[in-house]
């Protein structure tokens, strides 16, 4: 699933992403981690990969989003 950076915390690795229906969705730091990222900026594409739904629904791996 693709998605757009919306926030991140060089501290904490953590952040939200802006999905294209504009829904925030928060990464932790262990999704940050699991991705290989040492930076994100807001506006950048990023691919994610999640779990669960609803409620539940948490992302497990962000990556920049290549073509």
């Amino acid at each position: 699933m693709q998605a757009t950076a919306y926030t991140y915390d060089p501290e904490t690795h953590a952040g939200q992403v802006l999905l294209d229906d504009g829904t925030p969705l928060p990464f932790d730091a262990a999704a940050f981690t699991a991705g290989g990222l040492r930076l994100l900026r807001p506006g950048q594409r990023v691919r994610i990969e999640t779990e669960g739904r609803g409620d539940t629904l948490r992302i497990t791996l962000v990556t920049l989003q290549t073509l």
